[in-house]
């Protein structure tokens, strides 16, 4: 609980920052009104629970393809944070970053004392 607790509220900027990003556009439509776009980001935050349990039911038995697939996303998620992410950002605090990496391990280390491992 404590773990998805915690993807919960990584997940709100980035969702805050997809509806922001999808509202702002040069031509607006129908598509990108606020009431369309929070409709369908309803809809796609499905998704994700429902590809958890068609992985968890499918893939039980298959622990290489389950731990194939997870290398994958991490490739994936490792190559979006240096190729597209990281290099947009401007460094105004150069600290910050460094200090929310220890307060997330932080973070982290006192979930795992809660949960008494």
């Amino acid at each position: 609980i404590l773990l998805a607790l915690f993807i919960g509220v990584q997940n709100l900027p980035e969702g805050f920052n997809a509806f922001r990003e999808m509202t702002a556009t040069s031509k607006p439509d129908a598509s990108h009104r606020p009431g369309a776009v929070l409709g369908l980001l309803f809809l796609v935050s499905f998704l994700g629970p429902v590809a958890a349990a068609t992985g968890y039911f499918l893939l039980q038995d298959h622990p290489n393809v389950t731990a194939s697939i997870m290398a994958f996303a991490g490739g994936g998620i490792l190559y979006l944070l240096f190729e597209d992410i990281a290099p947009q950002t401007t460094m105004k605090n150069y600290w910050l970053p460094p200090m929310g990496a220890v307060f997330g391990f932080l973070g982290g280390m006192i979930g795992n004392m809660l949960i008494g491992h």
